[in-house]
């Protein structure tokens, strides 16, 4: 009962869409306002300004690994119970109709994959090594954070926010699949209602910690540059995915299956 009461409040707040809509300029806000407590030399010492803290290295520095593992179960057992039993689709095209969806996931990877790939470029393209020579040794010319690294020195470049893009886009990602919960109806004593609520609560927990740490990051990390455009890559691949690419036929699709598309954008924008 616990579960069920938790399920419905955190259902009103997160899958209808009103912190889906607003989640954005919250994300924005904060890194607008945590850059400029910072800057002011406001925000006080705390353990969370460590970098070793339990909430970042179990949590964010696999954030990616969090969210797909929770996505997956939820995504495949929520979409084949949508397609079986509200859109009357056989047990073939429910099972294709998963495959799909989860090609979200896939393209999600390829995003944090491909994104993480471009900030290590961009650091070691702009950053120089700053590092104490032996005396007598011609200085070393470093080419690479890594290799300016394993001889102890500071590779001083632009470190674009790599926690901000990554939490952002999660967070937002989350929100949508989460959305699918508007159209699905179980029944109360069914052991799948169960389940989907525990990997929903799960997921609306993960999300809370995202955002959490995101605030963290504003507050103790990087330079205002640096966190407004990752955040901003965030934003823009949780954009140009479920808002745009998303709609097309040729993509995962949307997490409600069999609406026009006009309707889905009714619903996604509202």
């Amino acid at each position: 009962e616990r579960l069920e009461r938790s399920g419905r409040c955190l259902r009103a707040a997160l899958a209808r869409g009103r912190l889906r809509r607003r989640l954005p300029a919250l994300l924005l806000a904060i890194t607008v306002l945590g850059s400029a407590l910072k800057d002011s030399d406001l925000v006080p010492d705390t353990p969370l300004q460590n970098k070793r803290n339990p909430l970042n290295v179990y949590f964010v520095k696999v954030a990616w690994a969090w969210t797909l593992w929770l996505l997956l179960p939820f995504i495949t057992l929520t979409t084949y119970e949508l397609a079986w039993s509200k859109f009357l689709y056989g047990r073939t095209k429910s099972a294709l109709l998963v495959l799909r969806r989860l090609g979200a996931l896939l393209v999600g990877t390829a995003v944090w994959y491909l994104c993480t790939e471009l900030f290590i470029y961009v650091e070691n393209l702009t950053g120089e090594c700053s590092l104490q020579g032996k005396p007598g040794q011609p200085p070393r010319l470093y080419t690479s954070k890594r290799e300016c690294q394993q001889d102890s020195g500071v590779w001083n470049g632009f470190d674009i926010s790599g926690h901000c893009f990554l939490l952002s886009y999660c967070a937002m990602m989350i929100l949508e699949e989460v959305a699918v919960l508007e159209a699905l109806s179980i029944d109360h004593s069914s052991k799948l209602r169960v389940v989907i609520n525990v990997l929903f609560v799960s997921l609306c927990f993960l999300t809370m910690i995202w955002v959490f740490m995101f605030l963290c990051t504003a507050l103790y990390f990087h330079d205002f540059s640096q966190k407004l455009l990752g955040v901003l890559i965030g934003l823009s691949a949780w954009y140009g995915t479920y808002r745009f690419w998303y709609l097309k036929p040729f993509s995962p699709g949307l997490p409600l299956p069999n609406i026009p598309l006009s309707s889905k954008k009714h619903s996604y924008s509202r």
